[in-house]
């Protein structure tokens, strides 16, 4: 018998100051087939972070106290091979640690697409 691979269940960190933005997403990524950690901070998001559970960091870049490229910095330094997806209407001035930038207004479905196109490629080396 042949064996098929069993699609991989995915983990998100989602990092948003936003309440409303926060449930809105992580209610959209459970439903599509990710499971879904947030934090409200950048802070919270570091203290909650592991390399082992989380395979993709969703953040926007405008939040209170450190933002999402501080945030992307620290997470690389920690995890280098950590995908971080930005989704923001304030690009940061340097997006070298970031994977993955959608500016807004985008779609959730974008953002779907661009974490489904980098999560493809890291599970298959390329």
């Amino acid at each position: 018998m042949e064996k098929t691979a069993t699609p991989q269940i995915r983990t998100i960190l989602l990092v948003d100051d936003n309440d409303d933005i926060r449930v809105l997403t992580k209610w959209f990524f459970d439903n599509v087939g990710y499971v879904v950690d947030t934090a409200r901070s950048a802070e919270e998001a570091l203290s909650r972070f592991d390399p082992k559970t989380h395979d993709l960091i969703l953040t926007d870049n405008s939040m209170s106290g450190m933002s999402g490229a501080e945030l992307a910095h620290v997470i690389k330094m920690r995890s280098p091979s950590t995908l971080i997806v930005m989704f923001t209407g304030n690009p940061p001035q340097d997006p070298s640690c970031i994977d993955t930038l959608i500016p807004k207004p985008a779609s959730l479905l974008d953002v779907k697409e661009a974490m489904d196109k980098l999560l493809g490629k890291a599970e298959s080396g390329a």
